[in-house]
Formats: structure tokens, C-alpha cells, sequence
């Protein structure tokens, strides 16, 4: 039994304060990067498909697009960084699909705590498995002979857009991974949706060369508007508007889609 002094002790001591909301999501951010100490393939998932994606079309088609491969590289790197970003998104929804799978989110809905941080923690990995993958690629791009004419100033404010494209596009794929039961088809339908967005776009070739019905898509899918803000950020010549029309779609999924996770996780 307590007596009655060590119940006077318990009494007197202070409540823990209740954790903010970005701790919260700092918390969940730090399960999910320990899921790369555990699960180290996941990098290699990672960063293998953005490696032979830039290594393939660098000299592969290089030349017949661009006239060598050193010229195309230019053109083409900033594009793959996007691609890799927007690709690497699909991650989030698969990962959450996993979770639920094994009642994970029965346990943290009972916790007293902030009801999207577990979604934000998502986010969180997300962010890192962005940097990790567009370090490895800008790297491997100079070692090709890539030089972005803005210097350090205009990478780094590409990796803060590619940050962004990657919270906006993340939502589409958590909402995806509470619909949808098993991770596989996930990933199946999170594809089927981003090929077209990705391949018809400015990525890969100038859209100067495309059909007309083509390249009235292809100037305003927002995957190119991405592409052209990166490039001018890279490049040093990009422009307010074209950095405004970039963050347009991962602002808008944000505002849209954050909400309606809520929702969906709530009413689950």
C-alpha cells in the first residue's frame, strides 16, 4: 500500500504538459526514418530508378535529342529531379497502407494526440527520402559534367521546391493508402495516375516538337510547370510566374487533400 506521505509526493507532482502538434509530428517523422535503418532496401528502391533513368537517357538518347549528351544533361537533369520527387511520393501511400494492415493506426487513434501527426510524420520521411534520392542525382549529374549556372543559391532553392512538390503530391498517395487496402494495388493505380502526368510532359523532350492536341496538355500539366520552374531556378533565369504556376498544384492538393485524410482517418 501508499502511505500517506508518498501519496502527498504523487499528488504534488506536475502534470506533463501535452506535446505540441509539431512534436507530434516530429515523433512520428523519427519512426519513419527508423524504418530505413530497419529496412535498408528501401533506399535502394529509392534511388535506383532515378540512376538509370538519367544514366540511360543521358547517352542512350542524348544524342539524337539534344546533339550530345552533355547538352541534353543539361536539359534534362532539373526534369528527373522532379520526376524522382514526384515518383518517390507514391512511398507515402504504400507505407500507410502497410500500417493499417497491421492495425497500427487503431493504436495511434487512441493516443492523445494531434490527429494528422501521424500523417505528418509520413511527410516527414517523405522529405528525407526526397533529399536522399535529389542529392544522389544532382551529384551523379556532375560527375557527368551537369553545372547549374545559378550556383548554390538556385540548388538550394530547387530542393526547397522540390520539398514542396513532394508535401503536395504526398497527400494525393495518403489518401490513396486509406481508400485502398493492400499496397500493391497502391502502387498499381498511384502509377497508372502519374505515367501520363510524368511522360507527357516537358521533362524528358522540348514540347516545341509534339503534336498540337499533345502540347496544349502538355504546357499546362504540372508536372512541365514544375519542370520549367526548376530549370529557371537551376539556370538562374527563373521567373516569379513560373514559380508561382509551380507550387499552384502542390498548394491546392495540400489545402484540398489534408482535410479530406482527416475525414477519411477519422470516419475509418
Amino acid at each position: 500500500m501508499i502511505d500517506t506521505t508518498s501519496l502527498q509526493r504523487l499528488q504534488s507532482v506536475a502534470r506533463p504538459r501535452t506535446p505540441s502538434a509539431v512534436s507530434n509530428a516530429l515523433v512520428f517523422g523519427w519512426r519513419a526514418v527508423l524504418k530505413f535503418k530497419h529496412v535498408p532496401e528501401q533506399l535502394f528502391d529509392l534511388v535506383m530508378t532515378p540512376i538509370m533513368f538519367t544514366l540511360l537517357f543521358t547517352f542512350v538518347f542524348g544524342g539524337a535529342l539534344a546533339g550530345s549528351p552533355g547538352e541534353y544533361l543539361q536539359f534534362f537533369l532539373p526534369g528527373i529531379l522532379v520526376q524522382t520527387v514526384v515518383f518517390n511520393a507514391v512511398y507515402s501511400g504504400m507505407g500507410l497502407s502497410t500500417d493499417l494492415g497491421k492495425g497500427l493506426f487503431d493504436r495511434f487513434r487512441s493516443l492523445p494526440i494531434w490527429s494528422l501527426s501521424p500523417f505528418a510524420g509520413l511527410m516527414v520521411g517523405d522529405i528525407l527520402r526526397h533529399l536522399i534520392a535529389a542529392s544522389i542525382i544532382l551529384t551523379i549529374g556532375l560527375i557527368l559534367g551537369y553545372r547549374p549556372e545559378a550556383g548554390i543559391p538556385g540548388v538550394l532553392a530547387a530542393f526547397a521546391m522540390l520539398i514542396a512538390i513532394g508535401f503536395g503530391m504526398g497527400w494525393v498517395f495518403i489518401v490513396l493508402g486509406l481508400l485502398i487496402r493492400t499496397p500493391t494495388t497502391v502502387m498499381t493505380l498511384g502509377f497508372t495516375f502519374l505515367f501520363p502526368l510524368v511522360f507527357a510532359s516537358n521533362i524528358m523532350v522540348d514540347p516545341g516538337t509534339m503534336p498540337d492536341w499533345l502540347r496544349a496538355f502538355v504546357e499546362v500539366n504540372p508536372v512541365s510547370l514544375m519542370t520549367t520552374a526548376l530549370r529557371g531556378l537551376m539556370g538562374g533565369g527563373a521567373t516569379l510566374s513560373q514559380v508561382v504556376l509551380a507550387l499552384i498544384a502542390p498548394v491546392a492538393l495540400t489545402a484540398v487533400l489534408a482535410p479530406t485524410t482527416l475525414w477519411l482517418y477519422l470516419r475509418r
